[in-house]
C-alpha cells in the first residue's frame, strides 16, 4: 500500500493513507495526548473578557506564551511572520487586535506550546479579566515596545503587567522585545535599549521588586533578529535543554565541529546550541540554509504525484562557503535537523562525522522517548485525578 504525507509551512501532520498530512497550527486533536487537557480549540475566538479554561491541570501539559504591548507595537505581525511564515511586507494590512487570540504551537515533543496574543486595551483592573487564570499557566511573558514610538505610557504598562503577573506566578520568564528597531542606527539601538532597560528596572526598585528579572531583546521582523529572540524564549521553556546542549557539545568535540545548532525546520527558531557564544550572522546562514533546501525539495525532490515529503530522514545538504568553511545539515526528526559548521580539513573525515552523528540521533531519539513517557504518564494521572471529582455513574460531585 503506497503511502504518501503532504507538507506545508504551518507544519503539522495529519494521516493520510496511513501516513502524516499538514495541518494548521489551530488543529486540535481529541486523541493527542499533547492537547487532551488543552483548553478547546485553537481558534482565534476568545472574547476579551472572562476566558473558559474546561481543564485546570492544562497549564502542566502545554506552557502558555502570552504576547502582550500596546496597540500597533507589532505583537500580531510577530506571531504571523515567525509561525504563519508571512512576508514581513504583507502584516503591513494587518488589522489591529482587539480580542485575544490563541494559537497552538506543537511542531515536535520539545517546541511544544501555546501563544495568546493579547489586544492592547486590556484592562487589568476590569473585573470581568480573569487575570490570575492566564498568568497561572504561562511559562514566558513577552512584552513588546515600539521603538520607535514615545514609549513612556508602554514602560507604565510593561510594569503594571510584570507586577501582577509575578504576584501570581514569580516563574513567569519575563521578556522585552524591543521591536521595530530596524529603522534605527547601531548607536541609537544601543541608546534605546539602555534607557529602556534602565526605565524598567528602575520602576521595579522603587516598588521594591529587584527580584525581578526582565530579559531584553532588540528585534523585527525584517531581519532574522526576532526568530533569534523566540529562540531564546522557547528555549527557556524547554525543560530538557541541558541534555540538549551537553549532546551537542559531546558531538562536536568528538567531530572537529566548530558549531552545531538543533533546529525546528518550520518555524527555524533553534531549539537548542553548544555552549559556544552565538553570532548573527551564523544564525542568518542557517536559516538560509533550511530555506534552501525545503526549496529545493519542493521543486526538484517530490515527484508528480507528490509522494514523500520535502523534508523526510533523507534529507541531508552540504555548502561550502568561500571561507573555507562547510555548513552540513542532517535530519533528526522530521521537524528537526542539525546544522553544523566546520572547517573543510575536518570535514575530509565524513565518515566519523556521519558516525557520531548516527550515536547523537539515537542519544535525541531516546530523550523523546523519555519525553513522551513524561507526558503519558501525566495525562494517566491528570485523568485520576478528573475522575475523582465524579460519581460512579459519571455524575460531578459539585454539580452546578
Amino acid at each position: 500500500m503506497s503511502q504518501t504525507r503532504r507538507m506545508t509551512s504551518k507544519g503539522k501532520y495529519n494521516e493520510v493513507d496511513g501516513e502524516n498530512e499538514a495541518l494548521p497550527f489551530d488543529y486540535y486533536d481529541d486523541e493527542d495526548y499533547f492537547d487532551t487537557f488543552t483548553d478547546g480549540d485553537g481558534d482565534c475566538g476568545c472574547d476579551e473578557g472572562v476566558l473558559g479554561f474546561s481543564d485546570p491541570f492544562s497549564s502542566e501539559v502545554k506552557p502558555r506564551i502570552l504576547l502582550m504591548g500596546l496597540r500597533r507595537s507589532g505583537k500580531s505581525s510577530i506571531q504571523k511572520v515567525v509561525f504563519h511564515k508571512m512576508s514581513p511586507n504583507e502584516t503591513l494590512f494587518l488589522e489591529s487586535t482587539n480580542k485575544i487570540c490563541r494559537e497552538d504551537v506543537s511542531n515536535s515533543s520539545f517546541v511544544s506550546f501555546q501563544i495568546w496574543d493579547f489586544p492592547g486595551q486590556i484592562d487589568f483592573f476590569d473585573p470581568t479579566f480573569d487575570y490570575e487564570m492566564i498568568f497561572r499557566g504561562t511559562g514566558a511573558l513577552i512584552f513588546v515596545i515600539d521603538s520607535q514610538d514615545d514609549y513612556v505610557e508602554a514602560l507604565s504598562r510593561l510594569h503594571l503587567t510584570v507586577t501582577r503577573a509575578y504576584k501570581v506566578n514569580p516563574d513567569i520568564n519575563f521578556e522585552v522585545f524591543i521591536h521595530k528597531v530596524d529603522g534605527l542606527s547601531d548607536d541609537h539601538k544601543i541608546e534605546k535599549q539602555r534607557d529602556i532597560h534602565k526605565r524598567a528596572n528602575d520602576d521595579l526598585a522603587d516598588a521594591g521588586l529587584e527580584r525581578i528579572h526582565l530579559s531584553f531583546y532588540l528585534t523585527s521582523i525584517y531581519d532574522h533578529s526576532i526568530f533569534e529572540a523566540f529562540s531564546k524564549v522557547v528555549q527557556k521553556l524547554i525543560p530538557q535543554l541541558p541534555t540538549l546542549e551537553n549532546l551537542l557539545n559531546i558531538f562536536i568535540s568528538n567531530s572537529g565541529i566548530e558549531k552545531a545548532f538543533l533546529f525546528d525546520v518550520v518555524s527555524k527558531i533553534y531549539i537548542a546550541t553548544d555552549s559556544s557564544p552565538v553570532d548573527m550572522q551564523t544564525y542568518e546562514l542557517c536559516c538560509d540554509m533550511i530555506d534552501v533546501v525545503i526549496d529545493i525539495s519542493c521543486i526538484y525532490g517530490l515527484t508528480g504525484d507528490d509522494a514523500g515529503t520535502p523534508y523526510d530522514k533523507e534529507s541531508m545538504a552540504i555548502i561550502h562557503l568561500n571561507n573555507t568553511t562547510v555548513m552540513y545539515l542532517k535530519e533528526v526528526t522530521k521537524f528537526l535537523a542539525l546544522v553544523c559548521f566546520l572547517r573543510e580539513e575536518s570535514f575530509e573525515r565524513k565518515g566519523l562525522i556521519d558516525y557520531n552523528f548516527h550515536c547523537f540521533k539515537k542519544a535525541i531519539e531516546e530523550v523523546f522517548d523519555v519525553h513522551l513517557k513524561v507526558q503519558r504518564n501525566r495525562k494517566l494521572l491528570n485523568q485520576r485525578r478528573w475522575s475523582k471529582q465524579t460519581m460512579p455513574n459519571g455524575t460531578p460531585l459539585h454539580p452546578h
